[in-house]
């Protein structure tokens, strides 16, 4: 695994314990979707990732890394976008591209180019003179430039428009190697979920579901009735129907996994990681 965390302690000065004995792994090369209601502690684990917060106890190792080390070698191949990113007002785009690339020897400015062009922004404009949507786009552009192994994104969609948020999907896609592992942590479940191939789930201080979406169509199926349905792990009723969740009959075509819909059945305990081991002995593919 190229990220692991075990046993992670960590709670805020005068405040109730946030990660209480937390365990998370993730394979390289991951995309990975970290959902969980405001409040929950993406944005603080993220931040534990990157090294700017200490956990009280526990291991967090990236690759060969630990983050709280902040060594050399570590921040030259992690790239953190938080929610609330600082920027130098009074500087142009380029003149932040040419101060901040330098600190990674990935960097590549023709793909910065390329990306911001992407989202139809100009490199001479200054920082203050954009939108909050607009500088974060410019920072997305930055951060998939950076080519970093390890890139930690905090609400990257907050603040886009729609047209923006399609585009954002489009230049995340295209610019990711194999190499690299993406955690994009943020509430709005419908931005990302064409975009990763594995789903966390925070809530009460831990991980509540960690799967693969791949294994997660393979083992249930996602739908709509107009009727209550038998054997259904979670149902919602919508208008005159029902959204469900059970388990994929063999041969049963697959369906596309629901972010939100999981998300709704993860909060209300009816799926865990126990509900995928128990179908791994059944007729589901």
């Amino acid at each position: 695994m190229i990220v692991s965390v075990k046993d992670l302690n960590f709670s805020y000065p005068k405040r109730p314990q946030l990660f209480d004995g937390l365990h998370w792994y993730i394979p390289e090369g991951s995309v990975v979707g970290l959902l969980g209601k405001n409040g929950t502690g993406k944005s603080t684990l993220l931040h534990l990732l990157s090294g700017l917060l200490f956990p009280k106890s526990g291991t967090i190792t990236l690759a060969s890394h630990i983050p709280r080390e902040r060594k050399p070698s570590f921040l030259a191949e992690v790239f953190f976008l938080a929610d609330d990113i600082a920027y130098p007002g009074n500087m142009s785009i380029g003149a932040y591209e040419k101060i901040m690339g330098a600190f990674y020897p990935e960097f590549d400015s023709s793909q910065f180019d390329q990306i911001l062009a992407d989202f139809g922004l100009e490199k001479k404009v200054k920082l203050k003179e954009l939108s909050l949507g607009e500088r974060k786009k410019v920072f997305l552009s930055f951060g998939l430039s950076t080519n970093c192994r390890f890139l930690l994104f905090d609400e990257p969609t907050n603040g886009l428009d729609i047209p923006s948020k399609s585009i954002f999907r489009k230049v995340v896609a295209g610019n990711l190697t194999d190499e690299q592992t993406l955690i994009i942590s943020t509430h709005l479940v419908a931005d990302v979920e064409n975009l990763i191939d594995r789903v966390a789930i925070l809530n009460n201080g831990k991980i509540q579901l960690d799967a693969d979406v791949l294994e997660l169509s393979d083992r249930w199926v996602f739908g709509t009735s107009s009727n209550l349905p038998d054997e259904a792990l979670h149902t919602e009723k919508v208008g005159t129907g029902y959204q469900f969740i059970r388990s994929r009959k063999h041969q049963e075509p697959q369906t596309p996994v629901s972010l939100e819909l999981l998300f709704n059945a993860v909060l209300h305990n009816s799926i865990n990681e126990n509900s995928i081991l128990q179908t791994q002995n059944s007729e589901v593919l």
